[in-house]
């Protein structure tokens, strides 16, 4: 058996795991995960990481599913700014990791594993999702997907054949959605939790902490109509881009996505008044679905095919 780790690095998170890269399953006692500071000191940081991927590698080796002396391939999910092919973070002015600006992750990490016999690679964690969610739809190999993330952030990737596509006249520049114009302002700061923390104030007076989970628990007029905004929000900004993509298939995932039972029937609405129709798959667990999409960086076709044009940013 083949196995590669697959690592979700979020905002306040880590998860690690080990993944069968034969058929793409997680397996079975090496999926662990844990809180992240992402305001604390670089050896803070990176020792945390290390503890959560340390437990998978420790699974592996007393099952014996690796001995030790096979190299592992290690994958992370990583958000950005980062230097994805040199590994070197560049976490600057964004409100996360910012004591890892201009740090090899890479040799970072190698201080404090339980094992030296390894290999690492990078991907943007809203790449890793799509691709991660494009291997759990059995029919959509040879599509073309659009994959998002709503929550604290936006996260979005243009998938062909699970391929990232960043780069071309029928993608927004480097993949990405959350920088581009939406009304009178961008587009994260309306598809993310803070715009629904925003929203629920302006109509209410009160202050939520808990975010949309907590929205979503009180029903009444003014949080359906929050609902109802995004998802149309949402339609409006994603039509130009599904239809110059020409996808076959909307991924969504991310904390809101759990809470898609109060937009999703009017973003369908949406798209279908703007002669779009697509599927949309809702998925709710996230970081595994990004955990698998970072496995498959050690898919030597898949790599060779990105490699040298993974985004710095």
């Amino acid at each position: 058996m083949s196995v590669t780790i697959g690592i979700d690095i979020g905002g306040s998170h880590i998860s690690s795991a080990a993944v069968n890269s034969d058929n793409f399953k997680i397996i079975q006692g090496t999926y662990f995960s844990g809180d992240v500071d992402s305001k604390a000191s670089k050896e803070e940081i990176i020792q945390k990481w290390v503890a959560i991927i340390n437990q998978t590698i420790k699974v592996l080796y007393e099952t014996h599913t690796l001995s030790s002396d096979e190299t592992i391939g290690i994958a992370f999910s990583m958000p950005g700014p980062f230097q994805y092919q040199t590994g070197i973070a560049m976490f600057e002015g964004n409100d996360k990791y910012e004591s890892l600006y201009n740090v090899s992750v890479s040799d970072e990490l190698l201080k404090y594993l339980s094992t030296k016999n390894v290999s690492f690679r990078f991907l943007n964690d809203a790449s890793c999702f799509g691709v991660g969610g494009a291997l759990k739809q059995e029919s959509a190999g040879d599509n073309k997907v659009v994959a998002i993330t709503l929550g604290t952030g936006f996260g979005a990737a243009f998938l062909d054949n699970k391929l990232p596509v960043t780069q071309g006249s029928n993608v927004p520049n480097n993949g990405c959605l959350w920088d581009k114009q939406f009304k009178d302002s961008i587009a994260d700061n309306y598809f993310s939790t803070r715009w629904f923390l925003n929203e629920y104030e302006k109509a209410t007076g009160e202050k939520l902490a808990d975010g949309v989970k907590e929205i979503a628990s009180i029903e009444n007029y003014s949080t359906a109509k929050i609902f109802d905004d995004f998802a149309n929000n949402l339609g409006d900004f994603l039509s130009p881009y599904i239809i110059n993509f020409d996808a076959d298939l909307l991924v969504i995932g991310g904390n809101i996505a759990k809470s898609y039972r109060l937009f999703l029937p009017k973003l369908k609405e949406n798209l279908k008044r703007n002669n779009i129709n697509l599927s949309i798959s809702i998925i709710e667990n996230t970081e595994q679905t990004s955990v698998l999409g970072s496995s498959y960086l050690f898919n030597e076709a898949f790599w060779e095919k990105i490699k040298e044009e993974l985004p710095s940013f």
